[in-house]
């Protein structure tokens, strides 16, 4: 490539990246997820559009992986654990056994609707039965749901895809006429691999998280930097060591994203960055790779699976989790028509692409037709759907960023909140913040100026204030700043009465 030849593609790069930014305004509105406008980038600069050649299925697959590690990375540090705590165990369930049902009843509308053998029937319905992150985190984040349903949409989206790709991989071996193995086999390496990957998940991010907490680095954009190469490696020495990667580095971030550490607002922004970053090349890529000519002759079929998947296996696989959790039938609605498919499927059809499995291409022309369709169907109905069902949350938002920076050796941070537009600090004096010994406010920045403030001084919408505490009062500071935000001033005399 020449330097001419450089310069091209970084006009062509900007102007595709300019535009999909710009693109998020109008799927906010609309409801979609902006995936399916990065989609159409892609188609409309391909080979049948601006003439762009792409028809590599292996490149496609491995920069498909490496998008998804990131868009799983920044779904785990940005996942709160208050909200997925309590519901782990569901999600847990809804992204083995759910799949497992799901996969078991697509498989066989595919085989039965399509005349697929058993096989590649299953594969169909293995591809198809990953929720995908990016879609959910995009459009799940816009829908004011109460924390115990988004948090459990959220974990599910983010540990189904571990079992998917296994199922998809293993499926695929059986499709082009590889070592065949019984069933138990199947299941024992499945839960092998994602036992692996759920400890060395687990343990990078712990032993991230305190080495961190333990280092002052000169810089605060390295903390960001940090974080993400513990999440990539945790990827990484899962799947050397034959455990499931993505399920690591989904468990690694969310340790790390729930572990108080330096400068953990930046470090979110960060990540989410590289995720939207990761989203949108995803997408422009598989639109590449897709072949505009051939989609319209896959409609028939994606709709055959797509209806079989959203009205009988979704809805099916979500009753069999969660029925001994009992569940809401309103939640068990929702849940039954949330599970949104994006990236992930699309991407795994180059498993069997790559691998030569017979009607590949076919598989993956209906299963990106069977996206696009149901995602315009789906997304834009959900918001009402939960008002419908009443699920709409009223709860109040704290509305509160809170990011903290050490101060070397000497056993104290700077905690750095922002008053939001919800949050009830407004008003709020500073002598009656009532903080702990050791912990004082030092400075507030207000319209462009910032003032050393006074007990007497009240907090206004818009303001930074820092917060110099010993870092053993850290937490009683955000935990008394959180509850102040939520509750006003007021909150904890009850407890004290």
């Amino acid at each position: 490539m020449t330097l001419e030849e450089f310069s091209r593609v970084l006009l062509l790069s900007s102007g595709v990246l300019l535009l999909a930014v710009l693109a998020v305004r109008l799927a906010v509105r609309t409801g979609l997820p902006s995936l399916l406008l990065y989609l159409g980038f892609g188609l409309l600069i391909g080979e049948d559009g601006l003439g762009i050649p792409f028809e590599d299925a292996q490149l496609t697959q491995v920069l498909g992986y490496a998008s998804l590690i990131l868009i799983l990375a920044e779904g785990g540090l940005t996942t709160r654990w208050s909200t997925v705590r309590d519901v782990l165990g569901p999600a847990g369930v809804l992204a083995t056994v759910g799949t497992a049902v799901s996969i078991a009843i697509t498989g066989a509308a595919a085989h039965w609707l399509l005349g697929l053998d058993w096989p590649q029937a299953v594969l169909v319905g293995a591809v198809v039965s990953s929720t995908d992150a990016a879609a959910v985190f995009s459009v799940l984040r816009q829908v004011p749901l109460p924390g115990r349903l988004s948090g459990l949409l959220e974990a599910e989206s983010g540990l189904n895809d571990a079992p998917v790709v296994i199922a998809v991989v293993a499926l695929t071996e059986i499709a082009v006429g590889g070592e065949q193995h019984s069933w138990y086999f199947y299941v024992g390496e499945a839960v092998f691999e994602l036992a692996v990957g759920t400890v060395v998940g687990l343990a990078v991010g712990f032993a991230g998280a305190a080495l961190l907490r333990r280092s002052a680095l000169p810089a605060s954009g390295l903390y960001p930097i940090a974080v993400l190469a513990l999440a990539v490696g945790a990827f990484a020495v899962a799947d050397v060591a034959h455990g499931s990667g993505f399920l690591a580095t989904y468990l690694c971030a969310l340790v790390l994203g729930n572990s108080r550490l330096p400068h953990r607002t930046s470090t979110g922004g960060f990540a989410e960055a590289f995720g939207w970053l990761a989203q949108i090349g995803l997408f422009v890529m598989l639109g590449l790779l897709a072949d505009p000519s051939r989609l319209p002759g896959a409609l028939g079929d994606a709709l055959l699976v797509g209806l079989a998947l959203t009205l009988l296996a979704r809805p099916l696989s979500v009753l069999v989790s969660l029925l001994p959790f009992r569940l809401p039938r309103t939640e068990l609605a929702f849940l039954s028509w949330a599970g949104l498919r994006g990236a992930v499927p699309v991407v795994l059809t180059t498993v069997p692409l790559v691998s030569g499995v017979a009607g590949a291409q076919e598989l993956f022309d209906v299963v990106l037709v069977l996206v696009v369709v149901f995602t315009l169907v789906q997304a834009p109905t959900l918001p009402f759907l939960a008002r419908t069902l009443g699920l709409q949350s009223s709860a109040p938002t704290t509305d509160l960023d809170v990011e903290v920076s050490p101060l070397g050796t000497l056993s104290a941070d700077v905690v750095r909140v922002r008053v939001g537009p919800g949050s009830r600090l407004h008003g709020v004096e500073v002598f009656e913040l009532r903080l702990p010994r050791g912990a004082n406010v030092t400075l507030v920045a207000r319209d462009g100026s910032t003032f050393v403030p006074q007990p007497r001084t009240a907090l206004r919408h818009g303001d930074d204030v820092l917060v110099v505490t010993a870092a053993a009062e850290r937490e009683q500071v955000e935990r008394r700043l959180a509850q102040i935000s939520r509750h006003g001033k007021l909150a904890g005399w009850r407890d004290r009465g």
